[in-house]
């Protein structure tokens, strides 16, 4: 878990750097290295660390448009996640998607800049591992922004009804955009969403992973069993704005130094000494992760952009292989003949 969240940090600060070249002092989002927006999860890695440490391969996770933490944690292969996230030929998506939009059939990972747009394929995954009498689970993650969703709501109701594999992650960083949580929503703990339908509802106040990590092997287990889904939220703490060049006008500065000071990975560095791990071994985990990092944003940015032909491929109007050596038997036009 302490090298899911060191690798995490360490890539979003990078991100970060890479991401403002060229965009200053007149922010503009269309250039620099990386075009367009990016939403970075620095302070919300113990939510992914926490809980993917008990997924496989096989398990789906879907996540929202702040996904490289979790990304990481479920093993998502991180050179290929930032040729993408740099719009390069070799992404998972060939450039096409961005940051927002991952995907990694290799490790079953998805992610979506539409809000709670995840836990529908979610639940489809969790009912798929049902119907193929499989072990596999589910876990859909959401911001406390996104629990009054109707896509939410409806994949509650969805799993509840079918018992299905599936465990709901909110990731509560305070912040729905620029609303603060109070406004947005009519509960203080997300997590009682699941008492409408039936299913438990568990909290975790603070960002400590290894918290994280007990309460998700329940209810991994729990969904692993057959016995159900899960609701958990997790309080985490955002140290970024909501989006690289956001200037946070919004957000009271004593309130970006709270979240600042609340360091889940201090946290777990003072479990891991309990525990009777050194610091040499947590500095040695640190500079490899920082290598793994630094090679992967090298790699990234060596690699090809797309052609601007590669914008006709991979396209869901492409007709199948022969169906254009015919001509269509009916009129485009709407003609008579």
């Amino acid at each position: 878990m302490y090298e899911n969240m060191v690798t995490a940090r360490h890539y979003e600060e990078r991100l970060q750097e890479e991401y403002l070249e060229g965009k200053q002092p007149a922010f503009d989002i269309s250039a620099g290295p990386i075009p367009g927006e990016l939403h970075l999860a620095a302070g919300q890695e113990a939510a992914a660390a926490g809980v993917c440490q008990h997924l496989r391969d096989d398990d789906t996770v879907t996540a929202p448009h702040r996904p490289h933490h979790v990304a990481i944690a479920k093993g998502v292969d991180l050179d290929r996640m930032t040729a993408e996230i740099f719009g390069r030929q070799t992404g998972l998506g060939k450039g096409k998607g961005g940051h927002m939009h991952l995907f990694d059939p290799e490790v079953h990972f998805a992610c979506s800049g539409i809000i709670a747009e995840g836990c529908p394929p979610a639940a489809g995954a969790g009912l798929a591992a049902k119907k193929r009498n499989e072990d596999s689970v589910a876990v859909a993650y959401l911001g406390e922004g996104a629990i009054d969703q109707g896509a939410f709501l409806e994949s509650l109701n969805f799993a509840a009804v079918f018992d299905l594999p599936v465990v709901f992650v909110i990731e509560d960083n305070d912040w729905a955009i620029s609303m603060p949580k109070e406004r947005v929503t009519d509960v203080e703990n997300g997590a009682k969403r699941a008492d409408g339908f039936e299913m438990p509802g568990v909290r975790v106040d603070a960002d400590d992973a290894v918290e994280v990590y007990e309460v998700a092997g329940e209810a991994i287990g729990r969904a692993r069993d057959r016995n159900g889904p899960t609701v958990i939220e997790v309080q985490v703490h955002r140290r970024m704005g909501h989006f690289m060049g956001d200037p946070q006008t919004y957000r009271p500065e004593e309130d970006q130094e709270a979240a600042a000071e609340r360091d889940s990975i201090e946290r777990l560095e003072a479990a891991l000494r309990d525990y009777g791990v050194d610091d040499d071994a947590m500095e040695t985990i640190r500079e490899e992760a920082h290598e793994r990092v630094e090679a992967a944003i090298e790699w990234a940015k060596a690699q090809p952009h797309p052609e601007p032909s590669d914008a006709y491929e991979d396209m869901f109007v492409n007709p199948p292989s022969g169906v254009t050596d015919s001509e269509p038997d009916f009129d485009l036009a709407g003609g008579d003949d």
